[in-house]
């Protein structure tokens, strides 16, 4: 899904800190730091970072620059390795009873837990490098002039990693702006006390 669809789920951020102007003239070559690094022919489980907006193969941004007029626009770009429980567990089982039988040719009956462990890992791996990694990416607006960024997800998982890569690259800190905190934006700290003690009402 793209920011760009018609509908979609979008987390909204303020960044805590003030941004120093020299760090938004230096978001090109972080960006460029923390980018996406390519898993394709490794048998890494998962990679992650930035990438262009444009194109997602695109890691230099040669295509085009983060920069959209008055905003900074990138994707967060995750490549994830899955094996499928069944295929796993087929070619464990095969590996287990290749085992089983070269140790009951030596007089052995079992195979040991730490071995069953190491033939699992090596399983494992050996799957990796046979699977292409799966590619998702999630698309960044940074507002600099209004101090909020958003993310094209609602996803916990993919939040948590793109708040803390975000803070690895810029070294600033993201806050989700719930309903919460936009109201505190519109009332003032002061309306804090009062909020805390509302009760949700369901509107139907």
């Amino acid at each position: 899904m793209s920011i760009l669809s018609a509908s979609l789920g979008l987390t909204r951020y303020r960044i805590i800190e003030e941004v120093p102007k020299e760090l938004l003239q230096q978001v090109p070559e972080k960006l460029h730091k923390f980018c996406m690094v390519d898993i394709d022919a490794t048998a890494e489980e998962r990679s992650f970072g930035w990438t262009n907006f444009d194109d997602m193969l695109d890691m230099n941004w040669t295509q085009s620059p983060p920069e959209k007029g008055e905003f900074f626009a990138f994707k967060l770009r995750l490549d994830t390795r899955r094996i499928a429980p069944a295929v796993l567990k087929k070619h464990y089982t095969v590996a287990l009873n290749k085992e089983l039988a070269q140790n009951k040719e030596q007089g052995k009956e079992y195979v040991s837990r730490d071995r069953k462990r190491e033939l699992k890992e090596q399983v494992t791996l050996r799957l990796r490098a046979r699977s292409l990694p799966i590619p998702a990416v999630f698309d960044v607006i940074w507002n600099p002039s209004e101090n909020r960024v958003y993310l094209d997800t609602t996803n916990a998982k993919v939040r948590a990693l793109f708040e803390d890569h975000f803070a690895l690259t810029f070294d600033l800190h993201l806050e989700p702006l719930t309903p919460f905190f936009m109201a505190m934006d519109v009332l003032g700290e002061e309306a804090a006390p009062r909020l805390e003690n509302l009760d949700p009402t369901i509107f139907v």
